[in-house]
């Protein structure tokens, strides 16, 4: 594996320091010699890359996933920070870090890509860029609603922008998707990423391909979020988008996601977080007990056993529950967020059936998942419903098969899983539930969509908790308190994160 295809967070450049003016003189004792003024095209996307990837992969993902019952903040012993978060006391100064991350480090950095894409004559670079400052904003939108856009990423020339409207940028992020898509297809490019890129590596004449896929999917994506708001509106996009040829995901290999490896602080970031915080989360009794309905055969490798037997095939497996008594006595998240493990025979269960945190050494590689394959069959199933193109279940299959064949699952048990699971019937709501729940399943690890399914659809059904702040379940994220207080031309504070996002409406 290439060494530069992982960057260090102390390489990153943050866009700031690119476009400050200093003089010219090389003896301007005000500029240091040692400093960065600069940064090539290519490590810049290097940088991009493997925030985004840490980025899917941390606070935000965390927020969501509490949110929709995939994580429970059981902690152990004295009340815990996530314990908190899962009973929905989320303040905006916990959101700090994750809103000046997007914005000072990656979105920063892909505007960086993108004026200097178009000044060196490398439209390859400023497609790849745009695609993922879409999928960024798309995500921001999502979790706050209105942002900063049209004013955002100035540097220097601007540091209040106001905030945009969500869903004029949802309209812009379309717009700049179709830019992207023709910068990929350009016949010219003076620079082409490569091996800098730590998602689609490798050489451009393959990677292409799979950004422009991505770029569609996530075009997809947006338009069935806008289904609850408009659905004659979505389904005329998507059919539209569907009909002029566009191409979208059609493997696993396409999926967006991002690897990693066995070295300390480069290993996946919610492995991280379990070794950092250890006790901290379990997978949660919403998202387990949907699986236990159906024996589903990848809890194996979502999950541990509780009480912990083997094989893990035939055992047992049991989620926490927002205000239940501190306990062990759960499953523990298992190889497919974590990475492979080295010492599973070596595994003893305490008295209880429990297993600490630390018993399981895992390698850290896993992914981290941002939209993969399986998300975009299950899109296409409920479009199908709706009246997009397309035969329904047959995409709800294919997602149900995209899913546990990326898990890892034997055939001999996808297709019986499939046999058992597979078919859609009854109302038009029926069939949603159905699609929307294999979708969450398939998507546990993936920040942010779970969370939204469930605020467009209702689907999966999440069990309010016993001992929540609130009177409702949070349908966006407080505005982060610095900006609150450092933005003058930043908006009141919500009330409340019962605010609704643009296409969540009543």
């Amino acid at each position: 594996m290439q060494l530069n295809k992982f960057i260090r967070y102390s390489v990153l450049v943050v866009g700031l320091s690119l476009y400050s003016t200093s003089c010219k003189d090389y003896l301007d004792v005000n500029q240091s010699p040692n400093a960065v003024v600069d940064a090539p095209i290519e490590q810049l996307l290097s940088s991009s890359t493997v925030s985004i990837g840490f980025f899917a992969g941390s606070d935000l993902h965390r927020y969501s996933s509490l949110l929709a019952q995939q994580f429970s903040g059981q902690g152990q012993g004295a009340t815990t920070q996530t314990q908190e978060f899962d009973r929905y006391n989320i303040q905006g100064s916990d959101l700090n870090n994750v809103w000046n991350f997007a914005y000072a480090t990656i979105l920063s950095d892909l505007e960086l890509i993108i004026q200097k894409a178009a000044s060196e004559n490398s439209p390859h670079y400023a497609g790849v860029a745009k695609v993922l400052k879409a999928y960024m904003y798309q995500l921001m939108v999502d979790a706050w609603g209105n942002v900063p856009y049209t004013e955002a990423l100035k540097f220097t020339s601007n540091t209040a922008p106001g905030f945009d409207n969500g869903e004029a940028i949802y309209e812009d992020l379309n717009r700049m998707l179709d830019q992207a898509i023709l910068d990929l297809n350009a016949t010219a490019s003076v620079k082409s990423p490569g091996t800098n890129s730590t998602i689609y590596t490798g050489a451009y004449g393959t990677s292409k391909a799979r950004w422009i896929k991505l770029a569609n999917t996530l075009k997809l994506r947006m338009y069935l979020h806008q289904s609850k708001k408009d659905r004659a509106g979505a389904v005329q996009d998507i059919t539209t988008l569907i009909n002029s040829g566009a191409t979208f995901m059609d493997a696993n290999a396409d999926n967006f996601q991002m690897s990693f490896i066995n070295e300390a602080r480069r290993q996946n970031p919610i492995h991280q977080f379990e070794l950092d915080r250890a006790n901290q989360f379990f997978p949660a009794h919403t998202l387990v007990d949907l699986m236990n309905q159906r024996s589903d055969p990848r809890r194996s490798r979502y999950f541990t056993p509780f009480p912990f037997t083997r094989p893990f095939e035939t055992a047992t497996f049991t989620g926490a529950k927002t205000g239940d008594a501190p306990s062990f006595k759960y499953s523990r998240m298992h190889t497919y967020l974590r990475g492979d493990t080295t010492n599973a025979n070596a595994v003893t269960p305490q008295a209880d059936g429990s297993i600490r945190n630390t018993d399981y050494t895992y390698n850290g590689t896993a992914a981290v998942r941002m939209l993969t394959f399986a998300e975009y069959n299950f899109m296409r199933a409920e479009a199908a419903v709706y009246g997009a193109p397309g035969v329904a279940q047959d995409f709800f299959q294919a997602g149900i098969r995209a899913s546990m064949t990326a898990v890892g699952v034997p055939t001999a048990l996808i297709d019986a899983y499939v046999a058992a699971n597979g078919t859609l019937a009854g109302a038009e709501q029926d069939q949603v539930r159905r699609i929307i729940e294999e979708k969450y399943i398939a998507n546990y690890g993936v920040i942010m969509e779970s969370w939204s399914d469930w605020r467009r659809t209702g689907y999966p059904a999440i069990n309010f908790p016993v001992n929540a702040l609130t009177a409702f379940t949070p349908r966006s994220l407080f505005y982060p308190q610095s900006e609150i207080d450092l933005n003058p031309n930043a908006p009141a504070q919500k009330a409340d994160m019962s605010e609704r996002v643009f296409w969540d409406v009543q």
